[in-house]
């Protein structure tokens, strides 16, 4: 293995970067902290496939990291034989700066190793292409985004056949694979335009929206409550420059909204991303222009889509005329329990129906499922591993699923993509805040009620930021730490047991190991604290932080304030 000054020397005399290329890593010569921070290994590829900032470098995204991924994963597809190579696969891109250069490379190549290919016709959202390699029966996936990450970023994601990200095996397969060839000189590649006269490469566009859309609305459980209030109902939307311009309001117009007002200037495709600092739902902030906008046309809702249109995040007018975030948490709960009611009222419950969740998301979800007699089952965070689950109910016959969701603000249901779905989940949420509306109700109003009804719960998910090579050593250590020394009380709580996932081990203070995690495999530690709250840390799978989830019971939305806000100082010292 090449040190990271023998590697950079590599790429600068490679005849394979062009004079752009040349001069960018030419102007790095005398800074040897970024020469090593480009080179000191290669972007990790793991389930989720890769993500890094764009620049020269072999820890970095551009197109001769593209084309290695892509001959490795070609590689994993060749061997499972001719039938694999001849069902080919779908690539998909988002609004990045570089997608579709990065997608049209990654087509150049699977064509040139004897791979069909399909592609779309330009920017697509992310569970389109879910859809789309289960539609038309493809071996496997590529799209090419950062979701929303800043503008910096960007990424390549893979599926295989089912339509869920690749699993393990196969993602460990790539890697390894990517291991063996040399980025240069054992990648092959043809030109995307001899690709597609060759017939090796194809075009798809509006009919595979139209079959996907199709599926969409059949998940409208009562369209007719929409077109009940479709004179008055008003929502604004927006799409923060990217994949959900097209598609979502397509989707609410065919519910029956008839005032959907799209935010002009986040309309606008734009992988810098002008209007916010982070194209991130989650972020209340970026929704500015969006609230100036339902202020202005008198709308109780503003629903947003991130980048590549895979999360939603939404915003409603409270009593006191401001607009709030609902957080993923609570729209999951708000989902569920619409779900549950208007099948029910439908006469559309399936037999055995179930509601799965991550082990990091509220369990008020969990409350609301038991209450109703509806099946719970939790996986770990990221949506393979619910599509998991979902293989496993199909294959045993054993539970029909209602929704599936995270709480950073990802939701899917139905059977038609095995990822998170904002298109679907906007549909879904503009028809529960239209259930709502005919009853003189908002959102904000019906999360109240069910706080009522069901408890409360609140949750707070801290971000600890650790970047550069120190980071990720500083990430490793703390893991290790609280592994070998497990705190005895967090926040003056006492610590009741630990649930380590990585080996599967649950622990009590004083007892040791007393028993096992219905699933392991995963670097997540769960604290069970004597209050009932759950702490929980992971490091992220595809940024240089360690998240920590704070989930809290208590008599009041002040009590659960109070003790997410005792353990929320544990929690930043950990970054200290």
């Amino acid at each position: 293995m090449r040190s990271y000054k023998e590697e950079y020397q590599y790429w600068l005399d490679s005849p394979a970067l062009d004079e752009e290329e040349w001069k960018e890593l030419s102007a790095i010569a005398d800074d040897d902290k970024e020469i090593e921070s480009r080179f000191y290994a290669p972007l990790e590829f793991g389930t989720a496939g890769l993500r890094g900032i764009m620049a020269t470098g072999l820890n970095r995204m551009n197109v001769h990291v593209i084309r290695w991924a892509t001959q490795a994963f070609a590689e994993v597809i060749k061997a499972e034989g001719q039938e694999a190579c001849d069902k080919g696969v779908v690539i998909c891109y988002d609004c990045r700066l570089n997608s579709s250069r990065f997608a049209h490379e990654a087509a150049g190549v699977m064509a040139a190793n004897g791979i069909k290919v399909r592609i779309f016709d330009e920017l697509r959202p992310t569970p389109e292409l879910s859809f789309a390699v289960i539609h038309y029966g493809a071996t496997a996936g590529i799209n090419i985004t950062a979701s929303h990450n800043p503008r910096e970023y960007n990424g390549y994601k893979v599926y295989w056949s089912d339509g869920a990200q690749l699993p393990p095996k196969h993602a460990a397969a790539v890697a390894d694979m990517m291991g063996k060839i040399d980025i240069f000189k054992d990648v092959k590649r043809v030109c995307f335009d001899e690709a597609v006269e060759s017939g090796m490469v194809s075009t798809i566009g509006a009919e595979t929206d139209e079959a996907f859309l199709g599926e969409v609305m059949k998940m409208s459980v009562n369209s007719a409550v929409v077109r009940e209030v479709a004179d008055e109902f008003k929502i604004v939307y927006t799409p923060f420059h990217g994949c959900g311009y097209k598609l979502v309001p397509e989707a609410l117009h065919r519910l029956g909204v008839k005032h959907l007002f799209c935010e002009p200037k986040q309309m606008v495709i734009d992988g810098n991303f002008p209007t916010v600092k982070s194209p991130n739902p989650e972020n209340p902030e970026g929704f500015y222009l969006a609230v100036d906008l339902a202020k202005q046309v008198g709308s109780d809702l503003i629903i947003g889509t991130d980048p590549d249109s895979d999360r939603v995040g939404t915003m409603v007018r409270g009593k006191d005329g401001e607009y709030h975030t609902i957080t993923g948490n609570q729209m999951g709960v708000l989902l569920l329990d619409y779900i549950i009611n208007a099948r029910r009222e439908s006469g559309t419950m399936p037999e055995n129906p179930a509601f799965i969740k991550t082990i990091v998301t509220t369990n008020m979800g969990r409350e609301v499922a038991e209450q109703n007699g509806i099946h719970v089952d939790e996986t770990f965070t990221g949506f393979k591993f619910m599509a998991e689950k979902l293989a496993e109910y199909k294959r045993d016959g054993s539970y029909n699923y209602l929704l599936a969701y995270e709480e950073s603000y990802g939701y899917m249901v139905g059977d038609y993509v095995r990822d998170k779905d904002a298109v679907t989940a906007s549909m879904l949420i503009a028809e529960m805040a239209a259930s709502y509306f005919k009853r003189g109700m908002t959102l904000a109003d019906a999360l109240e009620a069910l706080y009522e009804k069901y408890g409360w719960f609140g949750e707070l998910t801290l971000n600890l930021v650790m970047p550069g090579l120190d980071g990720l050593e500083k990430m490793r250590g703390i893991m290790a730490s609280l592994r070998a020394e497990p705190p005895k009380e967090i926040g003056g709580e006492a610590v009741l047991g630990m649930r380590d996932y990585q080996s599967g081990t649950v622990s009590v203070a004083e007892l040791g190991v007393v028993g096992k995690t219905p699933i392991a495999g995963s670097n997540v530690l769960y604290f069970e604290l004597a209050d009932g709250t759950a702490f929980i840390v992971r490091p992220s799978g595809t940024e240089p932080k360690i998240k920590v989830y704070i989930l809290a019971q208590g008599e009041s939305r002040e009590d659960c304030n109070k003790r997410i806000e005792r353990y929320r100082t544990f929690a930043e010292s950990l970054n200290k």
